[in-house]
């Protein structure tokens, strides 16, 4: 069975500052750089590095607990590289995990990190035809 996601955008100011919400949830401030924008809220393509890194760490940290493996702490650091050619897209994105899993090694974690880019992760699957994607990790466990 499909599932339908929808979130709305409105126009608030006299520039292109947008607030947008979905089901019922805090809304979030969108907007652009000066001069097109005031800078006062995220633009399209933070969000869009933001679905990225929430949408993989979901993933990553459900693995891990279903690989019955204790994740004490987990955080992702996530950068991408922009095209200087309109529309200024991101080439390449980077993704850091930064992790504390006292009892994954090396091998589960990639074998997770790949799950995650293949199976689980719907954002990961939507780009990683259209970006250079390069993961880095590292367990302080």
């Amino acid at each position: 069975m499909s599932q339908n996601l929808e979130v709305s955008a409105k126009l608030i100011n006299d520039k292109v500052q947008f607030t947008g919400s979905t089901r019922n949830n805090q809304p979030i401030q969108a907007d652009y750089f000066p001069p097109v924008g005031d800078g006062d809220g995220y633009t399209g393509l933070e969000l869009l590095l933001m679905s990225l890194a929430v949408c993989s760490s979901t993933a990553i940290v459900f693995l891990f607990r279903q690989h019955k493996k204790e994740v004490k702490s987990f955080a992702v650091h996530a950068s991408g590289i922009r095209t200087e050619e309109l529309p200024k897209a991101f080439s390449k994105i980077n993704l850091n995990f930064s992790m504390e899993v006292p009892e994954a090694d090396n091998v589960l974690i990639e074998k997770i990190l790949k799950m995650t880019e293949t199976n689980m992760c719907p954002v990961w699957a939507m780009i990683r035809n259209n970006v250079e994607l390069e993961v880095s990790f590292e367990n302080k466990g």
